[in-house]
């Protein structure tokens, strides 16, 4: 993973924003005293957005007197396993992170320690054959929806969009905010690239760059980098996970926000009732969980149609309700 060093205000920005299990296996979990010992493993920094959701999650339970708290970050993949496997040894009782690139090896590991909880993110659903292992996704395809109905209503009809790559929880939202867009504009194009790592804010600037170049006037900034192109060519961008307008005022009109709380909260209450198990957590990321919002528009309040403002109030009542599902398309999106 590409490291890049950032500034205290962008990383108080990141630390300070944010904050149907069945029976389990775990019975001595269940007789731990509060707070429960919990470890992060993370890939990258966790100034990343989407890392960074779990670990203010985390701060805040550690704040609250709910966990004792322990991190990793930078942590290889193929260094992976042997993390999970120290952790394990130590005594936590709950290990989070994110097993993307090392799904079967870190199953592998989670089978040694059945006595110990993971809770991680994963490409994959639950499997009843490893009930210590749940999994997680940040699911906020529905604030992805609402954020592509304002960025369709601020745009002439050309969007760039910069992700990561192109697996399910990232095809997904892309999917969601392209369908929202053109909600406000059926004839809107799109430009899509993936820079194939999910933190390299320089390559993911310079291919914003590029569709800047080829007519892109609004960025989807699924990653780090593509709102610093905005902001130097003066065109948009809608954010994803975070809220970084702080820091583009003229730049970020909104943001999807994933709030990761929901997810922790459940599977640290789980894991002090003894019965954490197999499970999908990534329901706890739905808006009609809490687990995800679309950011106030801030330093851009009157300067959103208000036919968007009302069809985003429309969408967003009928979401929470029940009346309107966001289609959930998890294949590879291309351009147009």
């Amino acid at each position: 993973m590409h490291k890049m060093m950032y500034s205290t205000s962008r990383r108080s920005l990141l630390m300070g924003a944010g904050a149907a299990l069945g029976a389990g296996l775990l019975p001595r979990l269940g007789r731990a005293q509060t707070p429960i010992k919990v470890a992060g493993i993370y890939t990258v920094p966790v100034e990343q957005q989407w890392v960074s959701r779990i670990h203010v999650a985390a701060e805040a339970a550690k704040a609250a007197g709910q966990i004792d708290y322990t991190y990793s970050e930078n942590t290889s993949n193929t260094d992976y396993p042997r993390v999970m496997r120290e952790y394990a040894e130590s005594g936590v009782q709950l290990i989070v992170g994110e097993i993307f690139g090392v799904e079967q090896e870190a199953r592998e590991v989670a089978a040694e320690y059945p006595d110990v909880a993971f809770l991680m993110g994963s490409s994959f659903m639950p499997d009843d054959a490893l009930p210590n292992l749940a999994v997680f996704d940040n699911y906020i395809q529905d604030a992805s929806y609402l954020s592509g109905i304002i960025a369709g209503a601020m745009t002439k009809g050309n969007i760039g969009m910069v992700g990561g790559f192109p697996i399910p929880e990232v095809n997904r939202l892309m999917h969601a905010f392209m369908a929202g867009a053109k909600e406000s504009n059926p004839e809107i194009t799109f430009q899509i690239s993936f820079i194939g790592s999910w933190f390299d804010p320089p390559k993911a600037k310079e291919t914003a760059f590029a569709m800047i170049e080829n007519g892109a006037d609004m960025l989807y900034a699924e990653r780090f980098g593509v709102s610093d192109a905005a902001m130097e060519k003066g065109v948009l961008a809608i954010g994803n996970v975070i809220d970084t307008q702080a820091d583009y005022p003229e730049t970020v009109v909104a943001s999807a926000l994933w709030h990761f709380e929901p997810t922790f909260n459940a599977a640290v209450a789980a894991v002090q009732a003894g019965n954490f198990t197999a499970a999908n957590f990534g329901t706890y990321s739905l808006m009609k969980e809490g687990g995800c919002s679309l950011a106030p528009l801030g330093t851009f309040e009157g300067k959103v149609p208000e036919a968007a403002l009302a069809l985003v109030a429309e969408k967003e009542a009928a979401i929470k309700s029940g009346a309107f599902t966001v289609e959930v398309n998890d294949e590879e999106p291309k351009s147009s």
